[in-house]
């Protein structure tokens, strides 16, 4: 099939600091015409009626109104990752267009980060320190409680994990999952109990109104001075300033965040400042592998669309 044949997809750039992935590029080139913004503004008229896909990786392009009323024959626009929070996937949805994200891709490699950090703060790995005094000790992750909040494919991926560590695991979500007996996961219906009883508290929820600042004073107030924090979900799930304050006031006992609000965070932001916490860039899915396959899953949900056939991971409008 000649390329001037292929359905057209938007793409921010191709390389750069912004731009999509050389191996990205290989993938997408098979099934769609490449058209980056830069080329697209340059002659829209004409550009616009080849679009029918929109490739979203790192949260870009912007996906926005004015964008929408220009593209006519968009349908589907294919975020690359699991978290749409950057997406209105209502607005989106009133234009006709589906919604689609990766979340197989990222379940291992997020689940593995989750991991990483609770293994890092319990042992105090990367803490600045000119020597190591007699009492410089962490605490145990196996046999130790882990609570779950958000039990969705990544939260299962990191129950799996814990099972390993002789975790006993306590889970909160909307939903009772039938397969926790497999992970040897309790579930706790009130997420004040799981925050009551654990060691370690992970956080893996999807950002939405419901769980913005999810964990704020009184929630960290419930948990543990022994206990861990750990967030991998999206940073405006916990109330910053409020968790500063428990962790300058030792409250709990640490916190590790692959996430922060905003990111990065600004050099002088009071968080950067304190020893007991661990702060990555949002990296849970920085891995060759999971890159690839975030790419080859946002392909077939484009495709699917665009043939007609059953979207493997549509995001319907709430």
């Amino acid at each position: 099939m000649a390329e001037q044949e292929l359905p057209g997809v938007l793409i921010l750039d191709i390389g750069g600091t912004q731009g999509v992935l050389a191996n990205h590029v290989a993938l997408l080139k098979k099934h769609f015409c490449l058209i980056t913004m830069k080329e697209f503004l340059a002659n829209k008229k004409e550009m616009s009626k080849k679009i029918q896909s929109v490739f979203v990786f790192e949260c870009r392009p912007t996906i926005d109104r004015e964008l929408l009323e220009s593209l006519p024959n968009l349908k589907v626009i294919a975020n690359s990752g699991v978290g749409v929070d950057h997406l209105d996937v209502k607005m989106i949805s009133s234009f006709g267009v589906k919604v689609t994200n990766t979340p197989q891709a990222v379940a291992d490699s997020t689940a593995d980060i989750g991991m990483a950090l609770m293994l890092a703060s319990a042992r105090r790995l990367v803490e600045d320190t000119e020597h190591f005094a007699v009492d410089w000790l962490g605490v145990e992750v196996t046999g130790a409680t882990l609570g779950i909040i958000g039990m969705g494919s990544i939260g299962y991926k990191v129950a799996q994990r814990a099972k390993a560590f002789e975790m006993k695991i306590l889970y909160h979500n909307r939903n009772r999952r039938e397969e926790e007996q497999a992970v040897g996961a309790h579930y706790c219906e009130k997420m004040d109990d799981l925050l009551q009883q654990s060691d370690f508290v992970v956080l893996v929820v999807n950002l939405s109104p419901e769980t913005h600042k999810l964990i704020g004073k009184r929630e960290l107030g419930l948990m543990k001075p022994t206990a861990t924090l750990i967030n991998i979900s999206r940073g405006a799930v916990i109330d910053q300033d409020a968790l500063v304050e428990a962790l300058q006031k030792k409250v709990i006992r640490a916190a590790a965040l692959d996430v922060t609000y905003p990111e990065p965070l600004p050099r002088d932001h009071p968080l950067l400042k304190l020893d007991n916490i661990i702060i990555t860039p949002h990296i849970g899915t920085a891995t060759v592998q999971a890159i690839h396959m975030m790419a080859e899953e946002a392909i077939t949900n484009m495709l699917a669309v665009l043939n007609g056939q059953p979207i493997p991971s549509e995001l319907l409008a709430h």
